[in-house]
């Protein structure tokens, strides 16, 4: 293709899509609000914190660029981010498809019930994942003296001597920091999957067993489950951002920073280079990173999703 037939094609092309957007004009007015204010607060920010990454950066004085240095701070000369890194692995590869699954279980069995029951049982369900008290709900149970309810029922019982630390100690806080983290993603994901079974057209269902669907597991896969993919996308999407995202878990129960740094994630370094020591430069680096990495997951959990139901 030559060069001036290139440029035409390109001149054609926007003048497609000047007139597209004329024609609807009308549609975009009502997704101007929306777009303006997901460009001035996810698009920019995200830009500004990629340029800032390669920089050295403390507030008080102007930006120095220092190009890869940061980076190569991060993954050669920082043990603690390698150490987050791995907690965060470790939390995401857990409690994501834990949490996912369950969130669907959850929300399946919920649909099969009554209409009424059904809405009383989801906010039942719902609104404890959303609810301040949860942290000092969760220390209580996992309080590191007698009088923690953990600590109580298993010394009752005999099975140990003495109150074990449950948030101090090492060895026993990252367990603890995955029940809560498991506990909570039933959250928006849960909501996501009742509102798309809500949508699935009865219909569909009699036209299965006409087809040939022989119980309800085929029925979930073959029919279930293709028709409610947006949902299914968006609860994953949710579940990535949650598990990659922790921070407030470990931070209230475990304390910052987390004993040995057993509970210590991404977000948590982040947090400590970003609002407390300052060094923005560094802090962009780690926030950089970590938004290609949950980028890098989204992808592949949008192609194994495409294959449902085939």
């Amino acid at each position: 293709m030559s060069l001036a037939r290139y440029v035409e094609k390109k001149k054609g092309a926007g003048k497609n899509l000047l007139h597209e957007i004329v024609k609807s004009k009308v549609c975009y007015l009502f997704l101007a609000p929306y777009a303006i204010v997901f460009a001035l607060f996810v698009v920019a920010p995200l830009i500004v914190s990629i340029f800032y990454s390669f920089t050295y950066y403390n507030i008080l004085e102007p930006p120095k660029f220092i190009g890869l240095q940061n980076y190569i701070n991060l993954l050669l000369a920082d043990d603690v981010f390698l150490i987050a890194v791995k907690n965060t692995f470790i939390m995401a590869a857990i409690t994501g498809p834990i949490g996912y699954l369950m969130s669907f279980l959850f929300a399946w069995f919920i649909h099969e019930l009554p209409r009424y029951v059904r809405a009383f049982v989801t906010l039942v369900f719902y609104a404890p994942s959303i609810s301040g008290a949860v942290y000092v709900i969760w220390a209580i149970i996992f309080s590191g003296d007698a009088y923690g309810y953990i600590n109580g029922l298993l010394m009752q019982f005999g099975l140990i001597d003495g109150p074990i630390l449950w948030l101090t100690d090492p060895k026993y806080m990252m367990p603890v920091v995955l029940v809560v983290i498991v506990w909570l993603s039933l959250g928006s994901g849960f909501l996501s999957f009742v509102a798309g079974l809500n949508t699935v057209d009865e219909t569909l269902y009699e036209a299965g067993l006409i087809d040939g669907i022989k119980n309800r597991w085929q029925e979930l896969w073959y029919i279930t489950l293709p028709n409610m993919k947006g949902m299914l996308l968006f609860g994953a999407v949710m579940a990535i951002t949650q598990s990659f995202g922790v921070a407030d878990v470990t931070t209230a129960l475990c304390g910052f920073p987390s004993t040995d740094y057993a509970v210590h994630t991404v977000v948590n370094h982040l947090v400590d280079y970003g609002s407390i020591r300052f060094e923005m430069g560094y802090a962009s680096a780690i926030a950089t990173l970590l938004f290609f990495i949950m980028i890098l997951c989204n992808k592949l959990v949008q192609k194994a999703l495409s294959k449902v139901g085939d």
